[in-house]
């Protein structure tokens, strides 16, 4: 917030990371819906990184949009999670949502990567 008690606006570097942020929550709560089709035990490891990172993105998103003082920290482990995922699911190179969700997972942790670094 300013002195005169207004937000600040988001800069555009934050508004991209909230929209990746936001498209890789979406993509990870479609495969989960798949991965819960199919079954399986070795889906289940690939089902708790899903849950992480789906609450993980969407989370970082909500600290960015009220410019909480904790977003920087809070990118550098969405990232983290993002990154984890994205190797899980590049296990399964036939599964082509798998490799949907790999592609929005490196997208956000690339884009949280650098807002963590910017310190915002």
């Amino acid at each position: 917030m300013t002195q005169s008690g207004t937000m600040t606006a988001l800069t555009p570097q934050m508004q991209q990371c909230i929209e990746a942020c936001m498209n890789c929550h979406s993509m990870c709560e479609e495969t989960t819906s798949s991965c819960m089709q199919k079954g399986g035990q070795a889906q289940m490891q690939v089902m708790r990184a899903l849950m992480d990172c789906s609450e993980t993105t969407r989370m970082c998103a909500d600290m960015m949009m009220r410019r909480s003082p904790m977003s920087a920290e809070m990118c550098a482990m969405c990232a983290k999670v993002c990154d984890m995922l994205a190797e899980a699911c590049m296990s399964m190179p036939d599964d082509e949502m798998m490799m949907r969700c790999a592609e929005a997972c490196r997208r956000c942790a690339e884009s949280c990567r650098s807002m963590a670094g910017a310190g915002m």
